[in-house]
């Protein structure tokens, strides 16, 4: 069973959603197997939580 693992910012139900099915379709497509032999796993990330360049994102945002 293939996973598909997104690690990225917050997103809304419907962001998640479409991104789910989109990445689902096109693995199933290009694999040639059925799309019900993925799962995909969202991992959100809060700005607190990252930091790139020595500083965190939530910092970087309010520059």
């Amino acid at each position: 069973m293939p996973y598909i693992i997104l690690e990225g910012p917050q997103m809304t139900k419907e962001q998640k959603s479409k991104l789910v099915k989109e990445f689902t379709d096109t693995a199933a497509y290009t694999l040639n197997m059925p799309k019900d032999a993925f799962t995909v796993l969202i991992k959100e990330s809060n700005p607190d939580n990252v930091g790139v360049g020595g500083e965190l994102l939530s910092e970087r945002a309010k520059k």
